[in-house]
Formats: structure tokens, sequence, C-alpha cells
């Protein structure tokens, strides 16, 4: 893990480090029986070809998931991750490569805690967003 990152080290317009993740077929399957989520696009191909789909998908409230680890292993130990919300537009496969990050849009002080409000996006290697968002962190100060 890198060092914990401090409130004074950030601008409005500065990004977050960006994170990759491959999700593979066996947690999807564990991701489905975790979450109760037994629909067959998720570890079914001949289903998800037979739903009109290239292969299986990984399922959004995963790719949410991998967004909440990229933030909150980014924000380190006293760090918080306040708020995130997301909007799933595209699908995403497994073994495809997804980059996960952020960028600081706002920098506010509030009740002696220091948050940043960071625009998120889960992109593919194209470039295209499939999950835009929004998030605020807390981070210590280093005063």
């Amino acid at each position: 893990m890198a060092d914990q990152p401090y409130f004074e080290d950030f601008a409005v317009g500065d990004n977050i480090p960006e994170v990759t993740e491959r999700c593979n077929e066996a947690q999807l399957f564990f991701f489905s029986a975790a979450t109760n989520n037994g629909h067959r696009i998720h570890y079914d191909l001949p289903f998800a070809k037979e739903e009109g789909h290239e292969t299986i998908l990984v399922h959004g409230p995963l790719q949410a998931a991998l967004m909440g680890k990229t933030l909150t292993d980014w924000a380190g130990p006293e760090g918080r991750l306040v708020k995130i919300g997301i909007q799933n537009r595209a699908s995403a496969y497994p073994h495809e490569d997804l980059f996960f990050g952020a960028k600081v849009v706002g920098k506010r002080e509030e009740g002696g805690r220091r948050f940043l409000d960071l625009e998120t996006f889960e992109r593919k290697s194209d470039g295209r967003v499939i999950m835009p968002g929004t998030a605020t962190v807390s981070l210590p100060s280093r005063r």
C-alpha cells in the first residue's frame, strides 16, 4: 500500500492513481453465491449467449465494489469513503482489463473534517467509460 494521502496533497483537477482489475469466471461464480444473485448471465456461458450476450457478464455490483476498493485502498488507513454513487452504462466481461480512477472536483472542510469530492470512472481499454460516478472521501490533514 502507498503512503497515507493527505488532504493538503490534492487540488481540484488532480487525478488519483488508476487501478486495473480483471475478473475471472470463478470470481463471478462466487460473487453470485455471496450476493444470492442466481442470474445465469453471470456464470452460465450457453445461457448468456442465448440471452444475446457475447459471453458471461461481470456483475454491476461487483464493478461498484471494485470502485469502492479502489477508493478505500487509495484513501489509506486514516481515510474514509463517505459516499459513492455509480451508473452502470455498459457490459463488462471476464478477462478484460477494467480501469478504475477518479478526479478531484471539489475540496472542502466541514465540522473539523476534510473532504475531497471525486468524479469517478470505470473505463475499458479503448477509453470508453462504462461506469461514471461520484464519491466523497475524507482524508486526514497534515496539520
